[in-house]
């Protein structure tokens, strides 16, 4: 069984069928990709492993969500402890208006155990080096993360994330803010990532797709039109809407 794993997904937002009978897999530790059109569902979708559906109003989830076989829609299911093991990075950056060190430490100090400063200062440090931070940053520990350039403040958003120590990061297009060479290293640092992490992004950009993804979906009107390996979807697809929108005859 994948890491997760959709069984007949529905999703409604009051009238609108946001997303159709979606059955898809995840492997772990491994990078998928879900394309398609602006409006399809994809980021819908990505906000279900972590519940933030749950805060528009008039929003309804039928079918069943499981990560590590446990229903994730249940209701008595501790969305707290869901959210630290299912972390998301936005595509805009948004580091807290505080130092780079309390960035890091802010998931720590409100779920944690009351961590001694060394075991702080430990988490920051092992943070930062998982993000390829820690050179750059370690003598401006407590500088204003806003100080930072976007690069370095989608670097720390992943930091702050991997603190709690989650499973799971869910990427809404991570990258859509950023120049090409910023793009590249994020996209690098995905890659080392995927050896600790199951990660999910959803992008609009086909080429990051194929470059970056293990797996891939397409997304078309709500409903997961395909689903597999990525280099088979994008050389061999199986369903001619998928091919339409790789070789962008629309979307």
């Amino acid at each position: 069984m994948g890491k997760i794993v959709t069984k007949h997904l529905h999703l409604r937002y009051g009238d609108f069928h946001a997303l159709k009978d979606v059955n898809i897999s995840f492997e772990p530790k491994k990078i998928t990709a879900i394309i398609g059109p602006s409006g399809c569902g994809k980021s819908t979708l990505l906000r279900v492993f972590n519940r933030m559906n749950d805060l528009i109003e008039g929003v309804r989830v039928d079918g069943e969500v499981l990560i590590d076989g446990r229903n994730i829609l249940d209701p008595l299911m501790d969305l707290v402890a869901l959210r630290k093991k299912v972390g998301m990075v936005f595509q805009r950056p948004n580091p807290f208006p505080l130092s780079i060190y309390e960035n890091i430490v802010f998931g720590e100090r409100i779920h944690g155990d009351g961590a001694s400063r060394d075991e702080l200062d430990g988490i920051v440090e092992h943070s930062l080096k998982s993000v390829l931070l820690w050179d750059e940053l370690k003598d401006k520990l407590h500088a204003s993360a806003l100080s930072l350039s976007l690069e370095q403040k989608q670097r720390l958003c992943i930091a702050r994330l991997i603190a709690v120590k989650p499973d799971v990061l869910l990427m809404d297009e991570p990258c859509s803010t950023l120049d090409p060479q910023a793009t590249a290293r994020i996209e690098e640092l995905m890659r080392e990532l995927k050896h600790s992490y199951t990660i999910m992004i959803v992008t609009h950009n086909m080429q990051q797709a194929a470059r970056i993804s293990d797996d891939a979906g397409f997304m078309l009107l709500g409903e997961l039109i395909e689903f597999g390996n990525t280099v088979q979807i994008f050389t061999a697809p199986q369903d001619r809407r998928t091919e339409d929108y790789i070789t962008g005859r629309y979307g």
